[in-house]
């Protein structure tokens, strides 16, 4: 009997059809349906492999409803959502994808910050709308970009140091702030002045969040840090959407304490807190980071790649939970 693999959203074909040649494949067909927690319970218990996207949850309850589940096989860069533990537990491996989304993530990063300041979001519904205010109307002008301070948060990291690579185009001064100061030759190479966080959320009119979702970094920007943020200041954030504290940047945004957001995360996704779909001053964008198709189609072959090692009896290599093969255990 052929192995069974589920597919809980719509991936590449190609990487489809690599696993129909040595599987049984079944998929939630719509891009637009995140399936519920008893939709993969279900899919779980008849298949053998479980490939599952970012938005997934797979908890212990979905590890333990099959006991012959060969592998969680996710196209994440790290597990989130996924009881590692409950798997590593079970000898199932958990397996990712390497950080290949940097440019993608970067892109989205500046676009969201362009659509915000210049109001591009604005002018396109009025446009849709019949509504043309002139070409020197007062009416939708926005904040410049071009030779304007960019705070970094987490500034030396991969995605951090893409941005400020496109930054550079617009001549920005570049602020970064992290736990680990970079060498004084890459600052250098990328234009780049360490701060401490405090001062960067002062002194800059773009704050953009690149740090890793931990437990520390939950809430890393509260009510507190937005309050040091100037009142023509926009709050940037392409990372993780807990980063943020959501609640408290509402009400930032809604009394005027900043100028705008641009955000691809939410703390609740999918959910979104409806006091910012009411914002015209807010850019949303729903987790649109890696959503380039040739990028895409890349990832979804990753897992692939993992998947066919699980199933030839291989170390996949983008094992989460490598320990699992180690022999002496």
């Amino acid at each position: 009997m052929r192995p069974r693999v589920f597919i809980t959203q719509p991936v590449a074909q190609s990487a489809i059809e690599r696993l129909r040649q040595v599987a049984e494949v079944r998929l939630n067909p719509d891009p637009l349906h995140i399936v519920s927690k008893d939709e993969i319970l279900a899919a779980v218990r008849d298949h053998d492999i479980l490939f599952c996207l970012l938005h997934d949850r797979v908890d212990r309850d979905v590890i333990a409803a099959n006991p012959g589940l060969r592998a969680v096989a996710s196209m994440k860069i790290t597990p989130s959502d996924i009881d590692v533990d409950a798997a590593t537990l079970r000898r199932i491996p958990v397996t990712v994808i390497p950080p290949i989304v940097t440019e993608a993530t970067a892109d989205i990063n500046m676009a969201l910050l362009l659509a915000v300041a210049r109001r591009v979001v604005e002018g396109d519904r009025l446009v849709r709308a019949g509504v043309f205010p002139g070409a020197q109307s007062s009416y939708l002008e926005g904040a410049g970009v071009f030779g304007k301070v960019l705070g970094l948060i987490g500034g030396g990291g991969r995605i951090g140091k893409a941005v400020a690579r496109r930054a550079r185009g617009f001549a920005m001064r570049l602020l970064y702030w992290g736990p680990r100061r970079k060498p004084a030759s890459e600052e250098q190479e990328l234009g780049l002045t360490y701060v401490p966080l405090d001062e960067l959320l002062a002194e800059s009119d773009f704050v953009s969040i690149h740090t890793p979702l931990t437990p520390e970094t939950r809430h890393q920007i509260g009510a507190r840090e937005l309050g040091l943020m100037k009142p023509t200041a926009f709050l940037i954030n392409t990372a993780r959407g807990p980063i943020v504290d959501e609640a408290a940047l509402v009400r930032a945004l809604a009394e005027r304490r900043i100028a705008g957001a641009g955000l691809d995360v939410f703390e609740h996704e999918p959910r979104v807190d409806p006091a910012l779909l009411a914002m015209p001053n807010v850019v949303l964008t729903p987790h649109l980071g890696s959503a380039v198709t040739e990028l895409r189609e890349a990832m979804a072959n990753v897992v692939v790649d993992n998947i066919l090692a699980v199933l030839d009896g291989r170390q996949p290599p983008n094992c989460w939970n490598a320990e699992i093969y180690n022999t002496n255990k």
